[in-house]
C-alpha cells in the first residue's frame, strides 16, 4: 500500500536509549532518555518490539570500529511503524517490520529509520525471530549461497557453531546436503550444535582441529572455512583447508586477525581469502528483499529454526554484551523494550 504524502505526527511519548559516551567494557553502556523527532522524508517511525545483540555492537562499542561519540548500538531490530515521513511508499501504520543496517543505533524503543532498509513481516514470522533473523540470518544466506556456494557433499567447518550465527549456518550447511564440522568453545555446546546440525563437532583448547578435521576429512581437509573467531583461529583455520579451499573470514570475536603476504596463501594450496560484510550483499532494494525472502522462506518450511538463548530487558544490554564476550551464550540474544525477562 502506499504511504501518505504527508508526515502523520504522533505524540511524542517518553522514550529511552542505550548510549554509550566512551569507548570501553560493558560498562560504558548507560540506560539514557532520548527524544525522538518526526520521521524526515523517506524515513519510517519503528516502536521497537524486539532487538539482536551481535558482535558487531561489542566491536562499536569497545572501539575496535571506532565511531562518533555519543552513539546507541545495534544494527537488526523488529517493530511495529508508527509514523510515516514525506514520500515513503508501501508501508502503513501499524505493519509489523523488521530491519538491518550499516548505521548503529537500534538499542532505543522508538527510532527513525529510512524505509530502504525496512522489510515487511510474513505473519508467520514472530518479531523475536525477526529480529534474531535480520543480521545472523541474512550473513548465513550470502556467506553460504553467495561467498561461497555450497554444494551437496563439500565439508564445511564454521567456528563457533553453537553460536548465534553459527547454528543458523549449520542448519543450512545442512540442508544444502554439505558435511558440516563446526568448532565450539565448551563441552556444554557439543550437544547443541549436533541438534543444529552438526555432523561432527571439535571442541576449541581440547582437540587439534586441523588433525581432527584430516581424519574426519579422510585427508581431503574442508573446502571452506567460516570463521568468525578471527585472531585466535585464523592460521589454523587455514591449515584445515584443502588446495584451493576458501578461508571466509567475516569476524573478529578474539580481535582482528594477523596481517597475511599474499604469497602464503599461495604456499598453503592456492587459497583464497575474503574478508566479506553483509551490507555489501545487501547494498540495493532488490538484493535486501530477495536474500530476505530466501531467508524467510527457510524458516517458514522449518529447515532453519531460529534458537534464541538469552532475552534481556533492553535496560540489561551491558548483562547481554557481558555474556556474549565471555562465550556464555547460545543460539542468539535478544532486548525486549518494555520487559522484565529474565535471561532463560
Amino acid at each position: 500500500m502506499a504511504g501518505c504524502g504527508k508526515i502523520r505526527r504522533v505524540p511524542i511519548e517518553p522514550s529511552n536509549a542505550i548510549v554509550f559516551h566512551q569507548f570501553g567494557g560493558a560498562e560504558v553502556l548507560k540506560w539514557e532518555p532520548q527524544q525522538v523527532p518526526a520521521p524526515g522524508r523517506g524515513q519510517l517511525q519503528l516502536r521497537h518490539s524486539a532487538i539482536g545483540v551481535n558482535f558487531i555492537d561489542i566491536y562499536d562499542r569497545s572501539g575496535l570500529y571506532p565511531r562518533p561519540l555519543p552513539e546507541t548500538p545495534g544494527r537488526e531490530a523488529a517493530g511495529v511503524v508508527v509514523a510515516l515521513g514525506r514520500g515513503v511508499q508501501g508501508f502503513k501504520i501499524g505493519q509489523r517490520v523488521a530491519y538491518v543496517m550499516a548505521a548503529a543505533g537500534a538499542y532505543s524503543e522508538r527510532r527513525n529509520i529510512d524505509a530502504n532498509h525496512v522489510v515487511k513481516l510474513p505473519a508467520d514470522i514472530s518479531d523475536e525471530q525477526a529480529a534474531a533473523l535480520m543480521l545472523k540470518g541474512l550473513t548465513a544466506e550470502y556467506l553460504l549461497r553467495r561467498t561461497y556456494r555450497v554444494s551437496r557433499g563439500e565439508a564445511v567447518l564454521i567456528h563457533a557453531a553453537a553460536g548465534g550465527v553459527g547454528s543458523l549456518l549449520t542448519q543450512w550447511a545442512r540442508f544444502l546436503g554439505a558435511r558440516v564440522m563446526g568448532i565450539v568453545g565448551s563441552e556444554a555446546k557439543i550437544a547443541q550444535a549436533k541438534r543444529q546440525g552438526c555432523h561432527q563437532v571439535f571442541l576449541a583448547g581440547r582437540d587439534d582441529i586441523v588433525e581432527s578435521v584430516r581424519r574426519y576429512t579422510r585427508g581431503r581437509m574442508a573446502d571452506v572455512v567460516y570463521d568468525s573467531v578471527g585472531k585466535d583461529s585464523f592460521t589454523e583455520s587455514l591449515d584445515c583447508l584443502r588446495r584451493r579451499g576458501m578461508m571466509v573470514s567475516f569476524g573478529n570475536a578474539s580481535g582482528p586477525p594477523p596481517a597475511i603476504a599474499p604469497l602464503e596463501l599461495a604456499r598453503r594450496g592456492s587459497l583464497f581469502l575474503t574478508r566479506p560484510s553483509l551490507f555489501d550483499y545487501i547494498a540495493t532494494r532488490e538484493s535486501l528483499e530477495a536474500a530476505a525472502r530466501a531467508m524467510f522462506a527457510m524458516v517458514r518450511a522449518k529447515k532453519l529454526r531460529v534458537h534464541i538463548g538469552q532475552r534481556y530487558p533492553l535496560a540489561d544490554a551491558a548483562q547481554a554484551h557481558s555474556d556474549l564476550e565471555a562465550r556464555r551464550t547460545t543460539g542468539a540474544c535478544i532486548l525486549l523494550p518494555g520487559s522484565g525477562s529474565d535471561n532463560s
